[in-house]
């Protein structure tokens, strides 16, 4: 949906031992394969012709997977098939992050988008909308659309007092999770029960092992799940890597060192297309975005204000692509004109998916449980990273969260087979390098890190670093990694 995360224990998790990997139930039944409705066959990356060839199922799994025959909770999943049977290896089961995400069109959304046909053929590619999203027992918050359009990032706090009066809106959306008619789901929908719901998935299309494919939030979801089943997975391939906490306190407070990271790009971009009119050096530019999220923190333009424009400004420089229509917006902004389509994006659909975020992101880890604690961490992320840390680090509703969690946060680390691709940008705002390198640490062994030197957020397969793509490629199809650690030259025209 980001990060310098903090250094994992190296032991598989004790959840591990306290929730059976492989509940005492019987087996899952064989997954039964029917074409998708046009709406699960959907995704904004693709194009319609793939999805003629998806095809969508559900499977049962516990809810609560220490009671694996009570209440049992539906899984929707999808396939896009390999067309050479002679050349399948298995399946490669993916994520594109989140939480909060629906997964079931995403193999569309890589096929589309250029996933080498070597790879489409050694796989059956599988999609499936995690618990609490989508088709999955999708749960919800009951939020209402001004909160749905305030977003995920609290509104910048310049003082103490500003992280205080946030904290009564923080308070009020976790009570509303806490009290929805979805709260049954609360203490169980995590990080590492999404990856037992995996681990059913891979039984219930009978294979021995599954490789993965996971980005962003599902770059965590693998890397619980290798540590969880270090036996049954394949070939990992973890792109954008969050640390080894997951999306925890210091990955959200990370996303303003992840601005900070990319922002030179935006700047040079800018600065060598003076028709926008934000300065003719990368310096102007800089200025230019403190100058406007000032003002419009004072009076909104156009129904941005300075939290929605950092939030508009970080999120579309997840792309390269998306760099004019940053550069449009804020011209828009600074002339009061018009602004480009879709912005703000629309947030009508985004209950349950900002329902499911706060469900799994509150219950994996803890977050501090005190206003003081987000003051001070504002005044210091505030001063280091000042583009985003007055927001990124002040609090929400995971400071109000039921203190009810099943089990503890899974910890990554060094055991098992040495069968795990990172891949990462060098200047990603969503999920900074740091963060990726803690993670690396934590792997020890057992992980491979190629770094590509590029910014945005996605190495494979959309973004243009052949030197990555080729590696991660290679790894899927034929097992190969880089001998050590693989750090990727800068290409032409990047």
């Amino acid at each position: 949906m980001r990060r310098t995360l903090p250094l994992a224990a190296v032991a598989i998790a004790v959840a591990a031992t306290m929730i059976p990997s492989v509940p005492a139930a019987g087996a899952p039944d064989a997954v039964r394969w029917g074409p998708c409705s046009e709406k699960e066959a959907a995704s904004p990356a693709a194009s319609p012709a793939p999805s003629l060839r998806l095809e969508c199922s559900t499977l049962e799994v516990p809810l609560d997977y220490r009671d694996p025959d009570g209440r049992q909770i539906e899984i929707a999943i999808s396939r896009l098939a390999s067309e050479k049977p002679s050349q399948r290896r298995g399946v490669l089961l993916t994520n594109p992050g989140g939480p909060g995400i629906s997964g079931l069109g995403y193999p569309v959304a890589l096929a589309a988008s250029k996933l080498p046909r070597k790879v489409l053929d050694s796989y059956d590619v599988i999609g499936f909308d995690p618990r609490g999203t989508g088709r999955s027992a999708p749960v919800t918050c009951d939020l209402t659309p001004a909160q749905r359009n305030r977003g995920n990032l609290p509104p910048y706090a310049y003082t103490a007092a500003d992280v205080a009066r946030q904290a009564g809106s923080a308070r009020t959306i976790a009570e509303q999770c806490a009290t929805s008619k979805t709260a049954s789901m609360l203490r169980h929908t995590t990080t590492a029960n999404t990856a037992r719901d995996m681990d059913r998935i891979r039984e219930a299309l009978g294979e021995p092992k599954l490789s993965y494919l996971g980005g962003s939030y599902g770059s965590y979801l693998g890397a619980v799940y290798t540590t969880l089943f270090p036996g049954r997975g394949d070939r990992i391939v973890l792109d954008s890597n969050l640390g080894p906490g997951g999306y925890d306190v210091t990955a959200m407070r990370s996303l303003a060192r992840g601005l900070e990271d990319r922002f030179p790009d935006f700047a040079a971009f800018a600065a060598a297309r003076p028709e926008y009119g934000l300065g003719t050096t990368p310096r102007q530019v800089t200025a230019k975005f403190f100058e406007l999220a000032k003002r419009l923190d004072a009076k909104p333009v156009r129904g941005i204000d300075g939290t929605l424009f950092r939030g508009l400004t970080f999120d579309r420089l997840y792309s390269d692509a998306s760099m004019p229509s940053v550069a449009e917006m804020w011209q828009a902004l600074d002339r009061d004109r018009p602004l480009p389509p879709d912005t703000p994006p629309s947030m009508e659909d985004m209950e349950n998916s900002m329902a499911a975020r706060f469900y799994v992101i509150c219950s994996d880890s803890r977050w501090p449980g005190t206003v003081r604690e987000y003051q001070r961490d504002v005044a210091v992320d505030r001063l280091r990273y000042p583009m985003m840390g007055g927001s990124a680090a002040s609090i929400g509703p995971c400071a109000f969260w039921p203190d009810e969690r099943v089990e503890p946060p899974v910890r990554i680390g060094d055991r098992g087979p040495s069968n795990v691709l990172m891949v990462q940008n060098e200047r990603d705002p969503g999920t900074p390098l740091a963060g990726a390198r803690k993670l690396r640490q934590a792997f020890g062994r057992r992980a491979t890190m190629v770094t590509a030197d590029q910014g945005g957020h996605g190495v494979y397969p959309f973004g243009r670093d052949t030197c990555a793509n080729d590696a991660v490629t290679a790894f899927l199809v034929t097992g190969q990694r880089p001998a050590r650690d693989l750090a990727c030259a800068a290409e032409p025209g990047e």
